[in-house]
Protein backbone atom coordinates (compact mmCIF):
# COMPACT_ATOMS: atom_id res chain seq x y z
CA UNK A 1 0.00 0.00 0.00
CA UNK A 2 1.54 3.33 -1.06
CA UNK A 3 1.22 6.32 1.43
CA UNK A 4 0.63 9.84 0.10
CA UNK A 5 3.73 12.04 0.06
CA UNK A 6 3.68 15.29 2.16
CA UNK A 7 2.39 18.37 0.35
CA UNK A 8 5.14 20.12 -1.54
CA UNK A 9 7.67 17.34 -0.87
CA UNK A 10 9.64 15.71 -3.64
CA UNK A 11 10.17 12.49 -1.67
CA UNK A 12 8.65 9.33 -3.17
CA UNK A 13 5.72 7.79 -1.35
CA UNK A 14 6.44 5.13 1.26
CA UNK A 15 5.38 1.53 0.48
CA UNK A 16 4.12 -0.49 3.47
CA UNK A 17 3.95 -4.32 3.25
CA UNK A 18 1.48 -6.19 5.46
CA UNK A 19 1.98 -9.91 6.05
CA UNK A 20 -1.01 -12.10 6.85
CA UNK A 21 -0.35 -15.60 8.30
CA UNK A 22 -2.99 -18.29 7.77
CA UNK A 23 -2.68 -21.35 10.01
CA UNK A 24 -3.00 -24.67 8.10
CA UNK A 25 -6.25 -26.51 8.71
CA UNK A 26 -7.66 -23.62 10.62
CA UNK A 27 -5.73 -24.53 13.77
CA UNK A 28 -7.72 -26.33 16.38
CA UNK A 29 -10.85 -25.25 14.49
CA UNK A 30 -9.83 -27.25 11.32
CA UNK A 31 -11.24 -30.66 10.16
CA UNK A 32 -8.08 -32.77 9.64
CA UNK A 33 -8.32 -34.35 13.09
CA UNK A 34 -11.87 -35.47 12.35
CA UNK A 35 -10.66 -37.72 9.53
CA UNK A 36 -8.12 -39.37 11.78
CA UNK A 37 -10.69 -39.82 14.52
CA UNK A 38 -13.16 -41.40 12.07
CA UNK A 39 -10.49 -43.89 11.00
CA UNK A 40 -9.82 -44.75 14.62
CA UNK A 41 -13.52 -45.25 15.38
CA UNK A 42 -13.92 -47.47 12.30
CA UNK A 43 -10.95 -49.59 13.31
CA UNK A 44 -12.32 -49.97 16.84
CA UNK A 45 -15.74 -50.95 15.48
CA UNK A 46 -14.14 -53.61 13.28
CA UNK A 47 -12.14 -54.86 16.24
CA UNK A 48 -15.17 -55.20 18.49
CA UNK A 49 -17.11 -56.83 15.63
CA UNK A 50 -14.33 -59.38 15.34
CA UNK A 51 -14.45 -60.04 19.09
CA UNK A 52 -18.22 -60.51 18.87
CA UNK A 53 -17.88 -62.96 15.99
CA UNK A 54 -15.26 -64.96 17.87
CA UNK A 55 -17.53 -65.25 20.85
CA UNK A 56 -20.81 -65.87 19.02
CA UNK A 57 -19.70 -68.53 16.50
CA UNK A 58 -18.53 -72.12 16.76
CA UNK A 59 -15.24 -73.50 15.54
CA UNK A 60 -16.92 -75.01 12.47
CA UNK A 61 -18.59 -71.72 11.60
CA UNK A 62 -15.33 -69.79 12.00
CA UNK A 63 -13.58 -72.27 9.70
CA UNK A 64 -16.30 -71.79 7.11
CA UNK A 65 -15.93 -68.00 7.29
CA UNK A 66 -12.16 -68.30 6.97
CA UNK A 67 -12.47 -70.60 3.97
CA UNK A 68 -14.88 -68.17 2.30
CA UNK A 69 -12.37 -65.32 2.39
CA UNK A 70 -9.29 -67.46 1.73
CA UNK A 71 -8.10 -67.88 -1.91
CA UNK A 72 -8.76 -71.37 -3.23
CA UNK A 73 -6.40 -73.34 -5.50
CA UNK A 74 -8.00 -76.36 -7.14
CA UNK A 75 -6.01 -79.55 -7.42
CA UNK A 76 -7.06 -80.45 -10.94
CA UNK A 77 -5.27 -83.76 -10.79
CA UNK A 78 -7.11 -85.04 -7.70
CA UNK A 79 -10.44 -83.67 -8.93
CA UNK A 80 -10.05 -85.24 -12.36
CA UNK A 81 -10.28 -81.90 -14.18
CA UNK A 82 -8.40 -81.86 -17.46
CA UNK A 83 -7.30 -85.44 -17.05
CA UNK A 84 -7.75 -86.18 -20.76
CA UNK A 85 -5.35 -83.47 -21.88
CA UNK A 86 -1.74 -83.66 -22.95
CA UNK A 87 -0.42 -83.76 -19.36
CA UNK A 88 -3.23 -85.82 -17.79
CA UNK A 89 -4.56 -83.03 -15.56
CA UNK A 90 -1.15 -81.81 -14.38
CA UNK A 91 0.01 -78.23 -14.67
CA UNK A 92 2.88 -77.17 -16.89
CA UNK A 93 4.51 -75.55 -13.85
CA UNK A 94 3.74 -78.45 -11.53
CA UNK A 95 6.53 -79.70 -9.30
CA UNK A 96 5.48 -83.23 -10.08
CA UNK A 97 7.07 -84.87 -13.04
CA UNK A 98 5.31 -84.92 -16.37
CA UNK A 99 6.79 -87.80 -18.24
CA UNK A 100 10.59 -88.03 -18.03
CA UNK A 101 11.10 -84.38 -17.05
CA UNK A 102 9.65 -82.10 -14.36
CA UNK A 103 7.10 -79.35 -14.89
CA UNK A 104 9.65 -76.55 -14.80
CA UNK A 105 11.55 -77.94 -17.73
CA UNK A 106 10.94 -77.06 -21.33
CA UNK A 107 8.03 -78.74 -23.03
CA UNK A 108 8.94 -81.47 -25.49
CA UNK A 109 8.61 -80.57 -29.13
CA UNK A 110 6.16 -82.71 -31.08
CA UNK A 111 7.20 -83.19 -34.69
CA UNK A 112 4.87 -84.75 -37.24
CA UNK A 113 6.58 -86.12 -40.30
CA UNK A 114 4.58 -85.59 -43.47
CA UNK A 115 5.49 -87.26 -46.72
CA UNK A 116 4.06 -85.23 -49.58
CA UNK A 117 4.56 -88.14 -51.93
CA UNK A 118 2.47 -90.49 -49.82
CA UNK A 119 -1.18 -90.92 -50.66
CA UNK A 120 -3.96 -93.40 -50.94
CA UNK A 121 -4.66 -95.36 -47.81
CA UNK A 122 -1.71 -93.85 -45.91
CA UNK A 123 -3.23 -90.39 -46.08
CA UNK A 124 -6.85 -91.50 -45.76
CA UNK A 125 -7.60 -90.88 -49.43
CA UNK A 126 -7.60 -94.45 -50.67
CA UNK A 127 -10.57 -96.61 -51.49
CA UNK A 128 -11.40 -96.96 -47.79
CA UNK A 129 -9.91 -93.67 -46.62
CA UNK A 130 -11.64 -91.12 -44.43
CA UNK A 131 -10.76 -88.00 -46.40
CA UNK A 132 -12.31 -88.74 -49.77
CA UNK A 133 -14.03 -85.95 -51.64
CA UNK A 134 -17.59 -86.27 -52.99
CA UNK A 135 -16.23 -85.83 -56.51
CA UNK A 136 -13.89 -88.81 -56.24
CA UNK A 137 -16.62 -91.02 -54.77
CA UNK A 138 -19.09 -89.97 -57.48
CA UNK A 139 -16.51 -90.76 -60.17
CA UNK A 140 -15.98 -94.21 -58.64
CA UNK A 141 -19.75 -94.76 -58.52
CA UNK A 142 -20.07 -93.91 -62.21
CA UNK A 143 -17.39 -96.44 -63.06
CA UNK A 144 -19.14 -99.06 -60.96
CA UNK A 145 -22.47 -98.26 -62.61
CA UNK A 146 -21.00 -98.71 -66.07
CA UNK A 147 -19.46 -102.05 -65.06
CA UNK A 148 -22.76 -103.20 -63.53
CA UNK A 149 -24.65 -102.27 -66.70
CA UNK A 150 -22.25 -104.26 -68.86
CA UNK A 151 -22.49 -107.25 -66.53
CA UNK A 152 -26.29 -107.28 -66.49
CA UNK A 153 -26.57 -106.96 -70.27
CA UNK A 154 -24.02 -109.74 -70.78
CA UNK A 155 -25.92 -112.06 -68.45
CA UNK A 156 -29.19 -111.25 -70.19
CA UNK A 157 -27.66 -111.98 -73.58
CA UNK A 158 -26.23 -115.29 -72.33
CA UNK A 159 -29.59 -116.54 -71.02
CA UNK A 160 -32.20 -117.93 -73.37
CA UNK A 161 -35.05 -116.95 -71.05
CA UNK A 162 -33.78 -113.50 -70.09
CA UNK A 163 -32.74 -112.49 -73.60
CA UNK A 164 -36.44 -112.24 -74.47
CA UNK A 165 -36.74 -109.46 -71.87
CA UNK A 166 -33.78 -107.40 -73.09
CA UNK A 167 -36.06 -104.66 -74.44
CA UNK A 168 -37.88 -104.42 -71.10
CA UNK A 169 -34.86 -103.18 -69.14
CA UNK A 170 -33.31 -99.76 -69.53
CA UNK A 171 -30.40 -97.99 -67.78
CA UNK A 172 -30.63 -94.22 -67.30
CA UNK A 173 -28.10 -91.94 -65.59
CA UNK A 174 -29.75 -89.28 -63.43
CA UNK A 175 -28.58 -86.67 -60.95
CA UNK A 176 -29.36 -89.13 -58.15
CA UNK A 177 -27.50 -92.11 -59.62
CA UNK A 178 -28.22 -94.85 -62.15
CA UNK A 179 -31.86 -95.80 -62.66
CA UNK A 180 -32.79 -99.28 -63.88
CA UNK A 181 -36.27 -99.24 -65.46
CA UNK A 182 -38.20 -102.50 -65.72
CA UNK A 183 -40.84 -101.63 -68.32
CA UNK A 184 -44.07 -103.26 -69.52
CA UNK A 185 -45.44 -103.03 -73.03
CA UNK A 186 -48.58 -104.08 -74.85
CA UNK A 187 -47.36 -107.69 -75.20
CA UNK A 188 -45.74 -108.26 -71.81
CA UNK A 189 -46.27 -107.25 -68.19
CA UNK A 190 -43.83 -107.75 -65.33
CA UNK A 191 -46.78 -108.32 -62.99
CA UNK A 192 -50.06 -110.10 -63.42
CA UNK A 193 -52.49 -107.43 -64.62
CA UNK A 194 -53.96 -105.44 -61.77
CA UNK A 195 -51.94 -107.28 -59.10
CA UNK A 196 -48.58 -107.14 -57.31
CA UNK A 197 -47.64 -110.72 -58.26
CA UNK A 198 -44.45 -110.97 -60.33
CA UNK A 199 -44.42 -113.10 -63.47
CA UNK A 200 -41.84 -115.94 -63.23
CA UNK A 201 -39.64 -114.50 -65.99
CA UNK A 202 -39.76 -111.03 -64.39
CA UNK A 203 -38.85 -112.52 -61.01
CA UNK A 204 -35.84 -114.23 -62.63
CA UNK A 205 -34.77 -110.95 -64.25
CA UNK A 206 -35.08 -108.94 -61.03
CA UNK A 207 -33.22 -111.65 -59.12
CA UNK A 208 -30.34 -111.54 -61.59
CA UNK A 209 -30.21 -107.72 -61.36
CA UNK A 210 -30.26 -108.01 -57.57
CA UNK A 211 -27.28 -110.35 -57.56
CA UNK A 212 -25.28 -107.77 -59.52
CA UNK A 213 -26.46 -104.88 -57.34
CA UNK A 214 -25.53 -106.81 -54.18
CA UNK A 215 -21.84 -106.48 -55.10
CA UNK A 216 -22.06 -102.69 -54.83
CA UNK A 217 -22.52 -100.56 -51.71
CA UNK A 218 -24.86 -97.86 -52.99
CA UNK A 219 -28.21 -97.03 -51.35
CA UNK A 220 -31.28 -98.13 -53.33
CA UNK A 221 -34.52 -96.32 -54.12
CA UNK A 222 -37.50 -98.12 -55.71
CA UNK A 223 -40.49 -96.37 -57.31
CA UNK A 224 -43.58 -98.00 -58.71
CA UNK A 225 -45.42 -96.48 -61.71
CA UNK A 226 -48.74 -97.34 -63.36
CA UNK A 227 -50.69 -96.22 -66.38
CA UNK A 228 -53.78 -94.05 -66.04
CA UNK A 229 -56.33 -96.82 -66.56
CA UNK A 230 -58.56 -96.61 -63.46
CA UNK A 231 -60.04 -99.35 -61.33
CA UNK A 232 -63.79 -99.92 -61.22
CA UNK A 233 -63.97 -99.12 -57.50
CA UNK A 234 -61.06 -96.87 -56.48
CA UNK A 235 -62.05 -97.22 -52.83
CA UNK A 236 -61.10 -100.89 -52.88
CA UNK A 237 -58.05 -100.68 -55.15
CA UNK A 238 -56.41 -97.82 -57.03
CA UNK A 239 -53.24 -96.98 -58.90
CA UNK A 240 -51.59 -95.52 -55.80
CA UNK A 241 -51.97 -98.78 -53.93
CA UNK A 242 -50.91 -100.79 -56.98
CA UNK A 243 -47.77 -98.71 -57.62
CA UNK A 244 -46.68 -98.91 -53.99
CA UNK A 245 -47.40 -102.65 -53.81
CA UNK A 246 -45.35 -103.38 -56.92
CA UNK A 247 -42.44 -101.35 -55.54
CA UNK A 248 -42.58 -103.39 -52.33
CA UNK A 249 -42.78 -106.67 -54.27
CA UNK A 250 -39.66 -105.65 -56.18
CA UNK A 251 -37.87 -104.83 -52.91
CA UNK A 252 -38.70 -108.27 -51.51
CA UNK A 253 -37.33 -109.97 -54.63
CA UNK A 254 -34.11 -107.93 -54.48
CA UNK A 255 -33.71 -108.82 -50.80
CA UNK A 256 -33.98 -112.52 -51.71
CA UNK A 257 -31.09 -111.94 -54.13
CA UNK A 258 -28.83 -110.97 -51.22
CA UNK A 259 -29.26 -107.22 -50.79
CA UNK A 260 -29.20 -106.20 -47.10
CA UNK A 261 -32.23 -104.43 -45.68
CA UNK A 262 -30.15 -101.42 -44.63
CA UNK A 263 -29.39 -100.51 -48.24
CA UNK A 264 -33.00 -99.75 -49.13
CA UNK A 265 -33.28 -95.99 -48.82
CA UNK A 266 -36.79 -95.30 -50.11
CA UNK A 267 -39.76 -97.32 -51.38
CA UNK A 268 -42.62 -95.37 -52.93
CA UNK A 269 -45.43 -95.47 -55.45
CA UNK A 270 -46.35 -92.51 -57.67
CA UNK A 271 -49.27 -94.08 -59.59
CA UNK A 272 -49.66 -92.41 -63.02
CA UNK A 273 -48.24 -89.01 -61.97
CA UNK A 274 -44.92 -89.45 -63.78
CA UNK A 275 -45.70 -91.13 -67.12
CA UNK A 276 -42.85 -92.14 -69.39
CA UNK A 277 -45.14 -91.58 -72.39
CA UNK A 278 -46.51 -88.18 -71.44
CA UNK A 279 -48.66 -87.85 -74.55
CA UNK A 280 -50.56 -91.02 -73.71
CA UNK A 281 -50.86 -91.68 -69.95
CA UNK A 282 -52.80 -94.89 -70.67
CA UNK A 283 -49.91 -96.37 -72.67
CA UNK A 284 -48.86 -99.71 -71.09
CA UNK A 285 -45.20 -98.64 -71.24
CA UNK A 286 -45.99 -96.26 -68.39
CA UNK A 287 -46.32 -99.34 -66.18
CA UNK A 288 -42.84 -99.82 -64.78
CA UNK A 289 -40.71 -100.19 -61.68
CA UNK A 290 -37.63 -97.98 -61.36
CA UNK A 291 -34.72 -99.25 -59.24
CA UNK A 292 -32.21 -96.44 -58.68
CA UNK A 293 -28.70 -96.95 -57.34
CA UNK A 294 -28.05 -93.70 -55.51
CA UNK A 295 -24.71 -91.95 -55.33
CA UNK A 296 -22.95 -92.42 -52.02
CA UNK A 297 -22.52 -89.39 -49.80
CA UNK A 298 -18.75 -89.32 -50.42
CA UNK A 299 -17.86 -87.53 -47.17
CA UNK A 300 -15.44 -89.04 -44.60
CA UNK A 301 -15.19 -92.33 -46.39
CA UNK A 302 -18.89 -93.05 -46.80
Amino acid sequence: MAARAPHGSNQPPKIIYKKIYIEGGGGHHGGAWKVAYADFVTAMMAFFLLLWLLGATTEKQRKGIADYFAPTILNTKSLGIGGSGLFGGKSVTSEEKIGPEDGNSRLPTLVARIDNNAGGKQMGAGKKGSLRSPESVAAEDRRNFAALRRQVLERIAASANLSKLARHIRFVMTQDGMRIDLIDDANYSMFALGTTVLEPSASELIGMVGESIARTGNPIMIRGHTDSVPYGDPRAMNNWTLATGRAEATRRRLALAGIPEARFNRIEGVADREPMIADNPADPRNRRVAVTLLYRAGVFGR
